[in-house]
């Protein structure tokens, strides 16, 4: 299911492509020569870590490249944390660091992380308040030439392997109402304590941590951007990019899913009637992913129903998949993988909730019109 090649793509997608491919056939010979240790090490040997950075080679340049590596990944392993993993990390430093940082801070960064040298996590989310602005409360407080920062947060993907951290926190207060910076801090900086969450570890080889930061001390320049509020800016526009890139992971899961399934059930009519029909699904879903990625490097906003229809469509497909095969077919990895599955389609479950409603009422909307 998963193409490397459409014939009728355009130019720069298809160097895009290419240039993808060409790195992940390196990284899947790196891997096979590596039994054990480090999981990321053949990633950065393969050049992986430069895919969706700018500065090296221009196919790489995008969302969408880092979109086919990551469904790439997910095809030929069906793991999930390490497809998740490899996004995130991606996504942070192009989004982030590439997006808003200084020049200064981006010619320090951006080179140490394609080479796999430097690792960013960002740190939005906070134990019992989750992301939403009004119920964080890691502060930012100015002193002098730099900031104090206490508080705490949770759910940090990768924060165990990132050696620096995005933090968001609040700058300050303006007529009721939350300002927040983001502040660049190095995994050493003192008053920073990281403390694991063992109950993700279904998604290894990604891994999960909270932070908690006591005058915690930065200088002025370790702040990332210049507008008064970081949240509309950058927080809250991440949340949905993530979402529709992490469509590419998914829909290279369901590939791995399908092609699994198939070589463990009878062949019979019956069968191919079904396994037909789900793999036109996918195909479906697939167009879906691959349309609202490339709108975000178009430089269209993320499309919810697109990534809406994608998830809905992969929820319908692994249950189907899971029906066909009886327990004594379903071994250690495979539980694991769609254990992986079920933790991310529950991931911020309300907010998502949330969109679909808002998508269902814009057609009452539409109808009032």
């Amino acid at each position: 299911m998963t193409e490397l090649r459409t014939p009728d793509a355009p130019v720069a997608t298809q160097a895009t492509i290419a240039a993808v491919a060409e790195r992940i056939a390196r990284w899947r010979t790196w891997t096979v020569d590596q039994s054990g240790g480090d999981p990321f090490a053949p990633m950065a040997q393969a050049g992986l870590f430069e895919i969706g950075l700018p500065g090296g080679d221009a196919a790489l340049d995008s969302y969408g490249a880092i979109a086919q590596a990551e469904q790439a990944i997910a095809a030929a392993t069906g793991e999930l944390g390490l497809a998740t993993a490899f996004a995130g990390r991606q996504l942070i430093a192009r989004f982030f660091i590439a997006g808003f940082a200084s020049a200064a801070q981006r010619s320090e960064l951006v080179p140490r992380i394609a080479s796999g040298r430097g690792w960013a996590a960002v740190a939005i989310s906070e134990p019992g308040a989750g992301a939403h602005p009004k119920h964080l409360q890691t502060t930012a407080e100015q002193q002098g030439d730099g900031y104090v920062i206490n508080g705490r947060k949770a759910w940090i993907t990768n924060g165990p392997v990132a050696d620096l951290f995005l933090v968001l926190a609040i700058t300050g207060v303006e007529q009721g109402r939350k300002r927040y910076g983001l502040f660049l801090l190095p995994r050493g900086t003192a008053g920073l304590t990281r403390t694991p969450m063992p109950s993700l570890d279904v998604l290894k080889p990604a891994s999960h941590c909270e932070l908690s930061f006591e005058n915690c001390v930065v200088p002025a320049s370790a702040r990332i951007g210049t507008m008064p509020d970081a949240y509309p800016a950058m927080a809250l526009p991440f949340r949905d990019l993530e979402d529709t890139v992490a469509t590419a992971t998914t829909i290279g899961f369901l590939d791995w899913l399908l092609r699994t399934v198939a070589a463990r059930i009878e062949r019979s009519d019956v069968h191919a009637l079904t396994l037909g029909r789900l793999a036109g699904l996918l195909a479906l879903a697939q167009a879906g992913s691959a349309a609202a990625v490339q709108a975000l490097d178009s430089g269209d906003p993320p499309n919810g129903a697109r990534v809406i229809g994608v998830r809905s469509l992969a929820r319908m497909l692994v249950d189907e998949l899971r029906a066909l095969l009886s327990p004594d077919r379903i071994d250690d990895q495979l539980t694991r993988s769609l254990a992986a599955f079920d933790v991310l389609a529950n991931v911020a479950r309300e907010p998502r909730k949330q969109r679909q409603i808002a998508l269902g009422q814009s057609l009452w909307s539409n109808q009032e019109q």
